[in-house]
């Protein structure tokens, strides 16, 4: 399978899909009130690159946002910390490759910004997602920002 990654507006007929079917996935594993799932709006908002990996016919088959979130004190437009969100690769195309490529281009994205680290949010049950994340040198770290006190939080961090 060849992938290509680009940074696409979320507001796409098959974005949307990847999102609602990531929706779907997250809420049969949680409750609704327990996910922390960005919104179309929320991922069109400035500063947030959503990623969409698409195959070799062009169709959308996985995704994630890169969302700011910490800045330095002596420089206040340096983002040093993002946040990796609503990382979800289509069911027909997972085991493929697609999310390693999504990091793979994420990741240096950032670093390429001056990001130092990036930080995410998975759940307990999402024992792909904490493998892959694991086995990319991402290590677990205490909950943090909105997700501190929940009980079907699991956050991760890396250094880039």
């Amino acid at each position: 399978m060849t992938i290509s990654i680009s940074i696409e507006p979320p507001r796409q007929a098959d974005v949307e899909a990847l999102l609602a079917a990531s929706t779907a996935f997250a809420h049969s594993l949680y409750p609704e009130e327990n996910s922390f799932l960005l919104s179309t709006d929320e991922l069109e908002r400035a500063g947030v690159d959503v990623y969409i990996a698409r195959d070799e016919h062009g169709a959308a088959c996985g995704m994630a946002a890169l969302v700011p979130l910490g800045s330095s004190e002596s420089n206040p437009a340096a983002v040093l910390t993002a946040e990796l969100k609503r990382l979800f690769v289509h069911f027909d195309a997972r085991g493929r490759g697609v999310a390693g490529h999504l990091l793979d281009r994420i990741e240096a994205d950032a670093a390429s910004r001056g990001i130092r680290s990036l930080a995410l949010e998975t759940g307990p049950l999402h024992n792909a997602a904490m493998a892959l994340y694991r086995g990319r040198g991402y290590e677990q770290i205490d909950l943090f920002g909105q997700y501190v006190g929940e009980k079907f939080s699991v956050c991760f961090a890396k250094t880039l």
